[in-house]
């Protein structure tokens, strides 16, 4: 099959070697084909495309993201990319859960003690710019991201840019 990646390799050799046919791609997808997870990828990125921070400073990053005006939040999993746009609402932690609530279209309870990582992702997708804040489970997939929206013109919103980079910096 023309474009398969030899699964005999090391998940890192496997990793690299679906990278490296798509580099720009959609990181699941270059996951899925090498069959590694979409952390493996994450972490093969090229120096300072993707800084992981402990999950300890969800609360510090969650809060910074609230203030950011109306972010895309992408969910993808093997059945469904769903996105939504909207503002980031504050959360609380209660019933083991924590549980975003308020005037936007993104609502809901995440299980955030599932949560292992954050990773800040800077890079190429499909010959443009993008920016987002992964957060991680155990199991080296993204529970949800958070993205640099785009303008009609399908630029960055470059307040949110300089938002992000400078939360990254602080972990950096």
């Amino acid at each position: 099959m023309e474009g398969a990646i030899e699964m005999n390799g090391t998940v890192d050799e496997r990793a690299r070697a679906a990278l490296a046919e798509k580099p720009d791609g959609v990181v699941e997808q270059i996951a899925a084909k090498a069959g590694v997870s979409p952390a493996d990828i994450l972490a093969i990125l090229p120096e300072g495309a993707a800084i992981t921070v402990p999950a300890e400073k969800w609360a510090q990053i969650w809060s910074d993201l609230s203030t950011w005006g109306d972010i895309l939040m992408i969910v993808h999993t093997e059945d469904i990319v769903l996105e939504v746009e909207g503002r980031l609402p504050d959360g609380s932690e209660g019933h083991g859960w924590f549980n975003i609530h308020g005037d936007s279209p993104i609502g809901g309870h995440i299980r955030k003690d599932r949560c292992v990582s954050i990773v800040f992702v800077d890079r190429g997708f499909h010959g443009r710019r993008s920016c987002s804040v992964w957060f991680m489970n155990g199991e080296g997939r993204a529970m949800f991201k958070v993205f640099v929206r785009r303008d009609k013109a399908r630029a960055l919103i470059e307040p949110q840019v300089e938002r992000f980079e400078a939360l990254r910096a602080q972990f950096a």
